[in-house]
């Protein structure tokens, strides 16, 4: 039944505007969103930064299932399922942390760093431990950025990897550290988090701190833009050229997006005056306005890569109507606190403009809930929208047709 209600939302939406209501705000349809989205791709979930060190660990809701991400004693980013073999019992119960192994605190099965079991105490003398080793987690590693995926068949990454690397590799993420991270809870539908992300129209009217830098032009040659960011965009791409930094927007088709765009004439950083938020710059750079290289990848992460930091932001979905949405800033790994950067400084526009972004998000869910809801009309600068609801839609289609279906119609 489930299903055959999907394949009618389905039926019902118009390219170019917003979902039928259901998709935003119903219960049974926010659990299809774990099975047909968050159980089969590829989701953000962490920086190797956050697990520099052998035994370093995080951990990750998704939906029914939490994973572990760590670091084991060759170095190796591995993930596993966070549930004992013995009776199931989480294992590791904080969101971060280190651990020299993995003890289960219900009866104290123990494992190694790299899944296997080696001790249960008061199992009998021929119980074979090899057989209940954790169960492993698909991870890949991208540009210092972990990404895992829980389904057996997961699809590759080779093509995002393939297009985002020449991007963000000159910021070497792998020599950085944690300066700072934050998660907070926004009352609406993880959808809605990310189209509010996808789209500056609501910029002018919302985001004071970040317009001060950010330029809201999503695309270089973008037909409402004026003679300034015109002008801009020629004196960064000349700058852009001559350090051999990929700057033109990447193909990602409706499943990623990349691009270098530049910040407003006189700033090179996320600050209240433009001015660097991190004095000693990443990786080997000397010149500090570099713009900044925007990355989304669909289901549940955009970043910024400047010249002085580096911010992940990655959104997990609690129930149809709450989403944790997790910022972290990174800087080099040589930085000092106090002397080349400080937090309050570093982080102050983000934390306002998320805040800001929750305030949106929840106003729209709420307003989304009324009877007199109709999906309405994406403007122009919302075309990032509409690639989302394209992306879901066929995720969607897949799970209530199978992704033969969806290839044989297209």
């Amino acid at each position: 039944m489930l299903k055959q209600r999907i394949a009618g939302l389905l039926n019902e939406r118009r390219s170019g505007f917003s979902m039928p209501q259901a998709f935003y705000v119903d219960e049974e349809i926010f659990q299809a969103d774990l099975e047909a989205v968050f159980a089969s791709d590829w989701l953000f979930a962490c920086s190797v930064a956050e697990i520099k060190r052998p035994g370093d660990y995080v951990t990750m809701e998704i939906g029914r299932d939490s994973v572990v991400i760590l670091r084991d004693r060759d170095g190796e980013v591995k993930a596993y399922f966070n549930t004992c073999r013995h009776r199931g019992s989480r294992i590791c119960l904080k969101e971060s942390g280190r651990a020299n192994r993995l003890v289960c605190p219900y009866h104290q099965w123990v494992y190694e760093l790299d899944g296997r079991l080696i001790n249960a105490r008061q199992m009998p003398a021929d119980f074979d431990k090899s057989g209940y080793a954790l169960v492993p987690v698909h991870v890949e590693v991208i540009c210092g950025m972990v990404y895992v995926n829980v389904a057996e068949n997961p699809p590759s990454l080779a093509r995002f990897r393939d297009t985002v690397t020449p991007y963000i590799a000159p910021h070497q993420p792998d020599r950085t550290k944690v300066a700072f991270s934050s998660t907070i809870i926004e009352e609406a539908n993880w959808k809605l988090v990310i189209e509010n992300n996808r789209e500056c129209y609501h910029c002018a009217g919302n985001h004071p701190a970040l317009l001060v830098t950010l330029v809201e032009f999503a695309l270089p040659d973008d037909p409402a833009a004026n003679a300034t960011f015109k002008n801009l965009m020629d004196t960064s791409t000349a700058r852009w050229d001559r350090l051999a930094l990929p700057h033109k927007p990447a193909d990602g088709g409706v499943e990623f997006r990349c691009i270098r765009l530049p910040f407003n004439e006189d700033c090179v950083s996320f600050t209240r005056d433009g001015a660097p938020a991190c004095n000693k710059l990443l990786a080997d750079f000397t010149e500090p306005d570099l713009g900044s290289v925007r990355m989304f990848r669909v289901p549940n992460n955009w970043n910024h890569f400047l010249a002085d930091h580096i911010i992940h932001f990655r959104v997990l979905p609690l129930g149809p109507n709450r989403t944790a949405v997790k910022t972290t800033w990174l800087v080099h790994e040589d930085a000092v606190e106090g002397v080349d950067y400080d937090i309050n400084r570093l982080t102050e526009v983000w934390t306002e403009t998320n805040d800001e972004d929750r305030i949106l998000a929840e106003h729209n869910h709420q307003g989304i809930q009324s009877r007199a809801y109709r999906p309405g009309p994406f403007a122009p600068s919302e075309f990032m929208l509409k690639n989302f609801a394209e992306w879901y839609y066929g995720k969607m289609s897949d799970y209530v047709h199978g992704p033969a279906h969806r290839i044989a119609a297209e």
